[in-house]
């Protein structure tokens, strides 16, 4: 499984808003283009800063995912221009998993 570990840095004070849509509406769009989505996640350290991931199956499936989401009208008219608006900076770092990787239930990846 492919991993994208996402950092956010919001522009001042806009963090719970970010969150807030994120929950009622990014998360939906981008697990209805066909990722797995974890998140978000407040960072304790920096009250402007937002993490979370996402998951897909091969690096393949990354693509062909995030090219129809990127290239589609919910994200050029629904989310972008909102979710952009609030971000000052973001990075992603991309991940495999291990074939012992355990999921938050404790099951790995060996176990089916």
């Amino acid at each position: 499984m492919i991993l994208e570990i996402r950092h956010y840095t919001l522009k001042p004070g806009r963090r719970e808003e970010f969150i807030t849509f994120f929950e009622k509406h990014n998360r939906s769009a981008l697990r209805d283009a066909g990722m797995l989505v974890f998140g978000p996640l407040r960072d304790l350290e920096d009250a402007d800063k937002v993490h979370w991931m996402r998951a897909f199956p091969s690096m393949e499936a990354r693509e062909k995912i995030k090219g129809d989401f990127y290239g589609g009208q919910v994200w050029h008219d629904q989310i972008e221009p909102i979710a952009m608006s609030m971000i000052a900076h973001f990075e992603a770092e991309v991940v495999e998993t291990t074939d012992g990787f355990e999921n938050f239930n404790g099951a790995s990846s060996v176990d089916g």
